[in-house]
């Protein structure tokens, strides 16, 4: 395999507008917001040819939102720029920026609007 083996995400949601204005606040992108013929799905920014998983949030009966399950993990300049937002989003700090080892970083862990828990790393 020539690629990293995540190639999409999606974080289930039960209201749109209110998932979308979170992450919107935390990470300070726009996404946009799409209907698939009843499936709404609000892309994350495509920046290109760059690491990482490109991903959406998603609302439809039979996704649903929990903090037990898969952890999606954001990659960050610095967890605690996001996690600064966190609260003031309406989210709540689940673990704080935590060094996981000299070599391998930080991260941070905290729920979103939709009671999903969500994963911050970075280097410093």
């Amino acid at each position: 395999m020539k690629h990293n083996m995540v190639g999409w995400f999606e974080i289930p949601v039960d209201d749109m507008n209110r998932a979308k204005a979170f992450y919107e606040t935390v990470f300070k992108v726009d996404i946009q917001v799409v209907d698939f013929g009843g499936i709404l799905m609000g892309w994350f920014p495509d920046r290109g040819q760059v690491t990482g998983a490109q991903g959406t949030l998603i609302k439809q009966e039979s996704y649903i939102p929990s903090q037990e399950g898969t952890l999606v993990y954001f990659i960050s300049d610095n967890v605690q720029n996001e996690l600064d937002r966190v609260e003031g989003a309406g989210g709540k700090i689940y673990q704080p920026k935590t060094q996981i080892s000299p070599e391998h970083g930080y991260m941070a862990v905290f729920l979103d609007t939709e009671g999903n828990r969500v994963a911050l790393h970075s280097n410093e």
